[in-house]
């Protein structure tokens, strides 16, 4: 399988860096040919330019300057999305990267009523992340990233596309021995792919 991991943490030595090493090495690990893009280290830019904005509606000249992402997205099937929850939601570089690369064209058509899904190739997201909250406050909020990604994301890959959510809640409390359980269950889940 052909797989697009989209890394999103500023640090080298975090602990998501460790997540997507385990979640990469994985999935090599059982054949797949991975695709890592780590937004940070290739300085991806996040914000709309106003020119970007004017030619986003224009299929084809709205995938200037990101044609490499388009490319990848394209020859995916499926994507792993690696990252920590930052005030409920996706950190601002992998939000800006759904904003600029998943455009009409790429990601969908606008039709008449409904959203013309495009990335068909997509048959399966993995989300890996990680939380401050407990559980229960992520329930209370309505899990906004997983709301956006399970019903927003996800209707614009193929029919019957499947979610896996791969979380470890309450991060800023957790010992070694939990990061590492962590970090081994990631491992297993991709090695079972």
């Amino acid at each position: 399988m052909r797989i697009l991991m989209i890394h999103a943490h500023p640090r080298s030595d975090s602990y998501s860096a460790a997540l997507r090493d385990a979640a990469r090495d994985a999935l090599l690990a059982a054949g797949h040919a991975v695709t890592v893009r780590d937004l940070y280290a290739e300085g991806f830019v996040a914000a709309l330019t106003a020119e970007e904005r004017e030619r986003y509606h224009t299929e084809g000249a709205n995938e200037r300057g990101i044609e490499s992402h388009v490319a990848d997205l394209r020859a995916a099937e499926a994507l792993v999305l690696v990252y920590p929850t930052w005030w409920y939601g996706l950190p601002a570089i992998l939000k800006g990267w759904f904003d600029r690369v998943w455009s009409p064209g790429v990601a969908f058509r606008l039709g008449d009523g409904a959203i013309e899904p495009l990335l068909t190739n997509i048959t399966r997201i993995a989300v890996v992340t990680t939380y401050g909250s407990p559980t229960w406050l992520l329930w209370y909020i309505g899990w906004p990233d997983k709301k956006l990604i399970g019903r927003g994301i996800r209707r614009l890959c193929a029919k019957g596309c499947r979610l896996d959510w791969l979380y470890l809640n309450g991060m800023d409390r957790r010992g070694r021995a939990e990061l590492d359980a962590f970090l081994a269950k990631v491992r297993l889940h991709f090695s079972r792919w």
